[in-house]
């Protein structure tokens, strides 16, 4: 295990369970089954940013990966209010209309002479989870006391829609996938 290969991917789909395979798909992770591992990336490791990832070995193996995901589905309404608090005389007249949130996964990565580490993050707003990655990856290597100044950020955006599931996922996936049995 050499080479980490970072791939996104989106999905659309009736379930939650199924937007993720949709999801994993895109990026060509779909047919193994996924272990997480807390984010180390082991020194003598490249880490390789793909459009999608190679054939890492036979359906239904294992693979170590490093996942952000998030999924929203119809439930997850979001009402915003432009001024004012809720019961305040004219509240009602300020509320903006109810709007599902968009889905949106990051992970950064950062690596230098040794040891390096991925960051994981979700949420809604793409530039907000960019610089959350950055923070985390920034406290991280100062907890270990690690010099990381080479720095990547993968993030995927899927726009929410109103009667359906979406997800969207950035995975680091660990060398060669291994047999499970």
């Amino acid at each position: 295990m050499n080479t980490i290969h970072v791939a996104g991917g989106v999905g659309i789909a009736d379930t939650a369970m199924a937007s993720y395979d949709a999801a994993l798909a895109d990026a060509n992770l779909h047919n193994y089954n996924l272990v997480a591992v807390s984010s180390v990336v082991p020194a003598e490791a490249t880490v390789e940013a793909v459009a999608e990832a190679p054939d890492l070995g036979p359906a239904g193996n294992r693979l170590t990966v490093v996942e952000a995901r998030r999924t929203v589905g119809p439930g997850d309404e979001v009402d915003f209010r432009e001024g004012g608090r809720a019961g305040a005389e004219g509240a009602e007249s300020k509320r903006a209309p109810r709007r599902h949130p968009d889905a949106v996964a990051g992970l950064g990565w950062a690596t230098g002479p040794g040891p390096g580490l991925f960051y994981e993050v979700t949420g809604e707003d793409p530039d907000d989870v960019r610089e959350r990655i950055e923070a985390g990856l920034d406290s991280g290597a100062g907890l270990r006391d690690w010099d990381l100044p080479d720095r990547e950020t993968r993030v995927e955006t899927v726009a929410a829609e109103p009667d359906r599931y979406a997800t969207a996922v950035v995975i680091a996936a660990y060398g060669e996938s291994e047999p499970i049995l």
